[in-house]
């Protein structure tokens, strides 16, 4: 092997998609088009995932051997046999300790969602409720998780939130309508406005650009500084979102806002247990 195998990128996140899935399948079968068909994923998006995984692991996990009518051969190298091997035993593991938690209604999913490592502030947990497909792109319509989540996006029945990923990160991650996901966005992503009379007369009359969301909130500590003022904000679903107003903004603790973002800077991650 050309360098050494990182067990820890590589299936720090992995088990909660089909890359695992994908490259199994290639130790099965000692093919990619047979993998992506055997797991449900365009042959695109599993080559995506042999390259990510390979990324996260340092080292080659397939060989390719170029040509022929199904795309060419393929095999794990010796560190793929690992990693799977890796894989198997981490899963294990994290199913006997789940399997002490299944009494407690609470405990997996909270688990689960603390399992997620990532610089990103704003976790929200949510359901997704619809995939639109346009071309290569897939806009993910969201449903947040808590009391009051049906009043963020407005008007009843309006989705709360959305996400736009490419069509293979939506095979890899098997997204469907009522799967449970966790919504991530920096902080720095997130731009806050005065909300109130003023704030609502103002939407209305210049809405938001297609792509753009605006959730109401209410400030609950406001930070000041020179480059910006960072405000902690309550939705009305109970979920707490960090951003930035202008710097002297005037917000305090109680002010109405509106946390505007995009949903190019939603990230989209599993939890599953």
């Amino acid at each position: 092997m050309p360098a050494s195998l990182s067990l820890t990128d590589a299936l720090g996140h992995a088990l909660t998609d089909k890359r695992i899935d994908i490259l199994r399948q290639i130790g099965a079968c000692g093919s990619i088009s047979q993998a992506a068909r055997a797991v449900g994923v365009s042959y695109k998006a599993a080559w995506q995932a042999v390259d990510t995984l390979t990324n996260l692991a340092g080292t080659p996990l397939v060989a390719r051997a170029v040509g022929g009518a199904g795309g060419g051969g393929a095999q794990l190298t010796e560190a793929g046999h690992q990693l799977l091997a890796a894989a198997d035993a981490m899963a294990q593991a994290r199913g006997a300790v789940l399997s002490r938690w299944q009494a407690t209604p609470h405990a997996g999913p909270a688990l689960a969602r603390l399992a997620v490592r990532t610089s990103m502030r704003n976790q929200l947990p949510c359901v997704v409720d619809r995939l639109v497909v346009q071309g290569q792109i897939v806009c993910v319509h969201l449903r947040l998780e808590g009391e009051g989540a049906g009043a963020l996006g407005g008007a009843a029945g309006a989705v709360s939130l959305a996400s736009r990923i490419t069509r293979e990160s939506a095979e890899l991650l098997g997204l469907q309508p009522g799967l449970a996901v966790l919504a991530l966005c920096k902080a720095t992503a997130v731009r806050v406005e005065r909300g109130g009379r003023a704030a609502s007369a103002t939407a209305t009359a210049d809405a938001a650009p297609a792509g753009t969301h605006r959730l109401p909130a209410r400030a609950t500590r406001v930070v000041r500084g020179e480059s910006g003022d960072e405000v902690s904000a309550e939705l009305a679903a109970g979920l707490h979102m960090v951003g930035f107003a202008a710097p002297q903004s005037g917000l305090r603790a109680g002010s109405a806002v509106v946390l505007v973002l995009e949903e190019n800077a939603v990230v989209l991650a599993l939890a599953e247990l």
